[in-house]
């Protein structure tokens, strides 16, 4: 059986394609709550302070986090398959949390569950991928899954806006989610199949020098991981920022719900469509410059939102931060994939997604105390500076060639 596999995108594309689409539903799950959170949290539970409605992305990150460093243990010991299946039963009772939700307590709940259901399933796909494929690829592989998961996130958002614009912040936006999770999970059920006999396939032909110490290479010692590894880290902790103070930035300037929705939606709408072409770039240009440039740009974006108030600004800004964390996102695992032996791969990614997660409870905390202390335009501010810092380290500290030792 192990002799007639192949790798390689189009040696594999129908498996690839169904996993495409298993990544769009995972990424709807996030896409519910993307534009109309702050509403839901004020209107259904009075909750206002800005720390405090950040509570849910603190515990959603933090969850997903420590998801996805056991993903990546996990998947080489019980399979790519049953971890996806695992996540997405874990997804099932989250749309019911939200809609019979009696104390905002619940609500932190519904999104530890996320957290944890999103790290199992969106890692799993990841792998998969890269197992799927091979090294020749892999940058469009990674530009073709997170464009579905982030497209579908701008997808939701939308349609979550709209729908509570014209029949209220809940329930029915939240019936969205019942049908995502349960297409979600019976797609994985019955079309996707397990990868490792191609990670196997892989690792005896590959002569990637294995990591020491996993965790501690890719988080700190070792210069290509460690700078990919802040970078990611910076990344989604201003995503964090983003996804918790942009909407209330819109409603402060009497934004209705459904064109907060729209800008809300552009982000991570050309997050997702732009990876389909950076993905591949990634594949032909230097990894280093793609992700400075891709930092730098976010940075600049963010810090331009305190200073804008028209429609068409803040569209454009919010435009102009897709791009950039669409240059950097499926460069991440790329990078990371070239780094790593196959048989230490799963780990390794599961070690960066650890610290890459952890950065939007870090970026909630830092962004909503800052923004309770000194107003929310100090936190963008604070967030978007952190960003241009990043971009730095990778500049001076991450090698131009992409090593593993």
């Amino acid at each position: 059986m192990a002799n007639n596999i192949k790798l390689g995108l189009k040696e594999n594309w129908q498996q690839f394609t169904i996993l495409v689409i298993v990544n769009a539903f995972v990424g709807g799950m996030v896409g519910l709550e993307r534009s109309i959170f702050p509403q839901f949290a004020e209107i259904a539970f009075g909750v206002a302070t800005t720390s405090a409605i950040l509570s849910f992305i603190i515990a959603f990150g933090i969850t997903k986090a420590i998801a996805n460093y056991f993903t990546g243990r996990l998947a080489n010991r019980f399979g790519r398959k049953n971890l996806l299946i695992f996540g997405w039963i874990i997804a099932l009772p989250i749309p019911f949390i939200l809609i019979y939700a009696t104390h905002w307590n619940w609500v932190i709940f519904a999104n530890m569950l996320l957290g944890v259901s999103q790290g199992f399933t969106w890692s799993s796909t990841i792998v998969m991928k890269i197992d799927l494929v091979g090294k020749k690829n892999r940058g469009l592989a990674m530009g073709l899954n997170e464009f579905a998961g982030y497209f579908a996130v701008g997808v939701v958002a939308y349609l979550t806006g709209v729908i509570a614009d014209n029949y209220g912040i809940t329930p029915y936006p939240f019936y969205l989610g019942i049908g995502i999770a349960v297409i979600g999970l019976l797609t994985s059920i019955l079309l996707v199949k397990d990868t490792r006999m191609f990670m196997h396939k892989e690792s005896k032909t590959v002569k990637t020098e294995q990591l020491s110490n996993v965790f501690i290479e890719t988080s700190f010692k070792n210069k290509t991981l460690s700078s990919i590894t802040q970078a990611g880290l910076v990344n989604n902790l201003n995503d964090g920022m983003i996804w918790g103070l942009l909407p209330m930035i819109l409603l402060s300037l009497n934004y209705s719900t459904e064109n907060i929705g729209i800008i809300a939606a552009i982000y991570p709408t050309i997050w997702g469509l732009g990876q389909l072409f950076t993905g591949k770039m990634a594949d032909h240009y230097s990894k280093k410059a793609m992700l400075f440039w891709g930092m730098l740009l976010q940075g600049v974006a963010i810090l331009l939102i305190p200073y804008s108030e028209g429609f068409y600004e803040l569209a454009t800004i919010s435009a102009i931060l897709g791009l950039g964390t669409a240059i950097v996102y499926p460069t991440f695992l790329a990078a990371i994939a070239d780094a790593t032996s196959p048989n230490q791969r799963a780990e390794s990614i599961g070690a960066f997604r650890l610290w890459r997660d952890l950065g939007y409870a870090i970026g909630a905390i830092v962004s909503g105390v800052t923004a309770d202390v000194l107003g929310i335009e100090y936190a963008i501010l604070l967030i978007g500076l952190i960003t241009i810092l990043s971009s730095l380290v990778i500049k001076i500290r991450m090698p131009k060639r992409i090593v593993a030792s």
